[in-house]
């Protein structure tokens, strides 16, 4: 089974940094495809970036400019650099990977929990 471990969230002023993990482990090998979502109260889900294998990145309009995406490949680990924070990012956000599996087989989505990220005005 393939375990997504999520950090880095927490509480900052508009204006502030933050950087959030994603940590893969259990039967994954490698990531292939990595997602950040994020979900306000009472609003749809939203992809806000992505990175590939060899590194393409894309990210919502809302966040481009602003945020990063990055993976460490020895770690099975992505990362979301989120600057300039608005009270709008306010959500909790979710991370998402496919990959390739120790069996050889494919993971098409694997989820984390989820991580609360709050941006006071």
């Amino acid at each position: 089974q393939v375990q997504l471990v999520e950090s880095g969230g927490g509480l900052v002023q508009a204006g502030g940094s933050l950087r959030l993990s994603c940590a893969a482990s259990g039967s994954i090998l490698s990531i292939n495809v990595a997602d950040w979502y994020r979900q306000a109260p009472g609003k749809q889900r939203e992809l806000v970036a992505t990175i590939t294998r060899d590194d393409s990145t894309d990210y919502s309009d809302s966040v481009k400019g602003r945020f990063f995406i990055s993976r460490d490949n020895a770690k099975n680990t992505v990362f979301l650099q989120m600057n300039s924070l608005k009270p709008e990012d306010t959500a909790v956000y979710y991370c998402a990977v496919s990959g390739t599996l120790v069996t050889g087989g494919e993971d098409f989505g694997s989820w984390g929990q989820g991580i609360q990220v709050t941006v006071s005005s």
